[in-house]
């Protein structure tokens, strides 16, 4: 049975959606147990709306919540009775294996690391999302978590990257690369033209080098894409708002005059399955890669698919033994490159 921790007051839609969400979750699957960490009045004023497994979900009496516009760090060294520090607080003491959350994303990925811990080996957990694309998905490491990175570090995302495609979404051989300005060795910043004579040592790891964000969203380029989160958290930004936009284009144009409209019924039914992968609820949430437990941050409006996904992508994660892969891994890497660089010596 796995454990999942998750946030009842996190996001914009708490406590209705979250917890309509961990029913949801709880009838797809027998193999988890869900604790909703919040207010225990607020969470069983919403729990009588539903029956339930009750011998599958439980709650922790959390009376305090960190908002949004609160520095990451202090909230969480101060709010201790908080639903996020102390749900965080049971993986970290082994009690649960994994916490969700569409609370705030800076006190997620702050808990993250000072709570719950880096894994052995691992310089800095990216936070990492599946993104849309014409083929499929790809995965966006990091999107959030480390505005400054270092090479050793993209060599760690682009494992993590791997491991994750490769076993999670089933993809054999995941072809890794690096976002940049063009596809050139001599373009770039210092941080990439450090980081890629690196990964070209890297063993076991499909890398072909550099990709430009204009290819992503094609989707057949590459299934993992490696970059610092300054420059992912653009790009996912500007994906989401390309996205949204595109769509509303849509619906004006064909709802402009009668002939337009008489179009729309006539190209519903396909246009409503070809846009059902751009649906973020069936990817679930991002998970924060390389800690001790798994850590997964949804989106702060999450509906309760969004939110049930999110916690069966921890059922996979934690059944697929991912945090064990990566320490394996990222172990092996540190002597081939500690290796490499007494040979250049």
């Amino acid at each position: 049975m796995i454990k999942v921790v998750l946030d009842a007051m996190g996001g914009d839609n708490s406590p209705s959606e979250i917890i309509k969400g961990a029913i949801k979750a709880l009838e797809k699957s027998k193999d988890i147990s869900l604790v909703l960490s919040g207010p225990e009045e607020v969470i069983n004023s919403e729990l009588s709306n539903y029956s339930y497994d009750k011998e599958r979900l439980s709650g922790l009496d959390a009376r305090e919540v960190i908002g949004l516009d609160e520095s990451p760090v202090m909230a969480i060294k101060k709010k201790k009775d908080s639903s996020i520090v102390k749900g965080m607080k049971l993986v970290k003491e082994g009690e649960a294996d994994a916490f969700v959350s569409a609370g705030s994303s800076g006190a997620i990925l702050a808990g993250g690391q000072l709570i719950v811990g880096r894994l052995k080996g691992v310089e800095r957990p990216p936070l990492a999302t599946l993104i849309p694309t014409e083929k499929g998905v790809c995965f966006l490491v990091d999107c959030g978590a480390n505005v400054d990175a270092r090479p050793e570090w993209l060599l760690q995302f682009a494992r993590m990257g791997a491991i994750y495609m490769e076993n999670v979404c089933k993809i054999k051989d995941p072809v890794v690369k690096l976002v940049n300005i063009g596809l050139e060795e001599e373009k770039g910043n210092a941080l990439l033209k450090e980081t890629l004579p690196l990964m070209k040592r890297l063993k076991d790891i499909n890398f072909q080098g550099y990709i430009e964000a204009r290819e992503i969203p094609a989707g057949d380029s590459a299934d993992v894409v490696v970059c610092d989160a300054f420059t992912g958290n653009v790009i996912l930004k500007f994906y989401e708002g390309l996205g949204s936009t595109f769509l509303h284009i849509i619906k004006s144009g064909l709802m402009r005059d009668t002939r337009s409209k008489l179009g729309a019924l006539m190209i519903k039914p396909a246009l409503k399955e070809a846009l059902k992968s751009f649906d973020a609820s069936q990817y679930g949430g991002a998970p924060l890669l390389g800690c001790k437990g798994l850590v997964v941050k949804c989106h702060g409006n999450s509906t309760s698919a969004e939110i049930s996904t999110a916690i069966l992508q921890c059922e996979s994660f934690i059944k697929l033994g991912i945090n064990d892969k990566i320490s394996e891994m990222l172990t092996a890497d540190k002597e081939l490159l500690k290796d490499g660089n007494e040979g250049n010596a």
